[in-house]
């Protein structure tokens, strides 16, 4: 069957996620309350710090041999694993939740001590300071020489404030995820440069009696700012300690040999909680990002007067991308990274990838996205929400892609890491809320008629399914051809009745 994009089907879930959301409470969390299995039609105000920290030479470890082999995954895979499994028993030792662990990016939470303490605040954010150095002082031990694996560069971005803590996955994936300032905020700046060290935004550092800075992206704290946190947040918890548990840890449970096989397409039947690093997939596919553009600054707007609609509408957004993906196209969703969503599509046999046809999908799918996400809105906007503001950045590149889940027994995280998937996150967040931009492998790999479609820049304004489907079909892709021809073959039913109730009457007439 074709894969396509299909109005009604579109309009029925949306409407039916519309009704799912209807009614929303928000609560305010406390530490007795747990942050798994949040219910979709609730939603935790959180008061806390976000840890960002990001590892500076995940492409430089893409990057060890000329060719994306599989030499370079395998090391880059055991490189995120050997840095991960540190990660987590910092966070373990210090009391702090892993939020998300996405390739080089962690996201974690420090909500203690709780509001009721004196200095609360403060507190918060000089222990997430110390929690960041204890990392970056770790990461710089945990490399593996015998097997060609560096150390990690670490860049951290802290934010303190109020965010709301919702539900993020399904059926066994679940965690909170926080929408808000501080959680973007701290993201930009661990993604703001290429210099380690710590960053504070200037909400963090006036909170903690620190001066605030015209570029806080460029100011990291000094080796004296930095102390100041450790001696007042006492982790009670030394770098040599930790690595001397990780060590131990290791020799107990090694991680073994990241072995691939590839997975029949569709990728949509991918079984991810099956993976481990025995049994990780590895073939050519297209990676795609699709960013709810203007996010970050809706969320502020509305989560003191209308915190319920902020739910609302991420909830419905997100899930209509996600069937768009996986239902529409027989892709598969890797994960949501914060108002962000990426997956992977793959269309050929068993052994080989349809190079040409992957990406013509991939460039359907792109269009079929944006227009389900303006048909959520026109939705929203019908049930008095407001959406104003809000745009959606898609950027896809194709190449070979890996999907493994990394860590330990009974926590492990999915991973999908390679150059196409960095570059398809690249091309995203290079696009404005109504723009679709091709990585130039996908690009080359890809029927004229997509050339065509994106130009020279590589980059389409306002691309929804019928121009993507009509564009493409006209000049001779058969991808598009065949998608529209099996859509065509669908409504024809729809159509023969609907003139039927027409014709009628008028028949009667006569």
């Amino acid at each position: 069957m074709a894969k396509n994009w299909n109005y009604d089907r579109a309009e029925k879930h949306i409407e039916r996620k519309i009704a799912d959301v209807k009614t929303v409470t928000i609560v305010d969390y406390h530490r007795d309350m747990s942050l798994e299995n949040i219910p979709g039609n609730k939603a935790y105000r959180v008061d806390g710090v976000h840890i960002y920290a990001d590892i500076l030479n995940l492409s430089d470890m893409l990057h060890v041999t000329a060719d994306e082999g599989v030499t370079c995954h395998k090391r880059t895979l055991r490189f995120l694993n050997l840095h991960y499994r540190a990660v987590h028993r910092i966070l373990s030792r210090c009391d702090t939740r892993r939020v998300d662990f996405h390739n080089q990016r962690l996201h974690a939470l420090v909500a203690r001590p709780s509001n009721s303490e004196s200095d609360a605040e403060a507190k918060r954010i000089r222990r997430a300071v110390a929690i960041a150095q204890l990392i970056i002082d770790v990461l710089q031990e945990t490399g593996d020489a015998d097997e060609s694996i560096p150390s990690a560069k670490v860049r951290v971005g802290i934010d303190s404030g109020e965010a709301l803590a919702v539900n993020n996955g399904r059926r066994g994936g679940r965690e909170p995820l926080f929408l808000g300032a501080p959680a973007n905020h701290a993201a930009k700046m661990s993604g703001g440069g290429d210099r380690a060290g710590i960053y504070l935004t200037n909400n963090a550092r006036e909170a903690i009696g620190l001066d605030t800075v015209d570029k806080p992206a460029s100011k990291a704290l000094t080796k004296g700012e930095v102390e100041e946190c450790q001696q007042a947040a006492d982790l009670g918890v030394s770098k040599d300690t930790i690595v001397k548990e990780w060590k131990e840890d290791l020799e107990k449970h090694p991680i073994g040999a990241f072995t691939f096989s590839r997975h029949t397409p569709p990728l949509r039947t991918l079984d991810i909680t099956s993976l481990t690093p025995g049994n990780s997939k590895r073939q050519e596919a297209a990676s795609v990002y699709a960013d709810i553009d203007g996010f970050t600054a809706y969320v502020a707007k509305h989560i003191a007067d209308a915190p319920e609609d902020v739910v609302r509408v991420f909830h419905v957004i997100r899930a209509e991308l996600d069937r768009v993906l996986t239902c529409d196209f027989d892709g598969r969703r890797i994960r949501f990274i914060g108002d962000c969503l990426h997956g992977l599509l793959c269309d050929g046999t068993v052994h080989t990838t349809d190079d040409p046809e992957t990406v013509s999908t991939a460039t359907l799918c792109a269009g079929a996205l944006r227009s389900s996400f303006d048909l959520a809105l026109e939705k929203l906007g019908g049930e008095e929400i407001d959406v104003e503001g809000l745009g959606l950045a898609i950027g896809f590149e194709f190449g070979p892609m890996t999907v493994s889940r990394l860590g330990m027994q009974g926590d492990r995280v999915r991973c999908s890491v390679s150059r196409g998937v960095l570059t398809s996150e690249a091309e995203q967040s290079h696009c404005g809320g109504d723009e679709t931009a091709i990585g130039a492998s996908a690009y080359d790999a890809g029927t004229q008629a997509v050339r065509d479609l994106f130009g020279s820049k590589r980059k389409a304004k306002g691309l929804d399914y019928n121009e993507a489907v009509e564009a493409l079909s006209e000049k001779g892709d058969e991808t598009a051809a065949v998608a529209k021809r099996e859509a065509f073959a669908l409504a024809a039913p729809a159509i023969a009745s609907a003139s039927e109730r027409v014709v009628r009457p008028y028949t009667e007439l006569k």
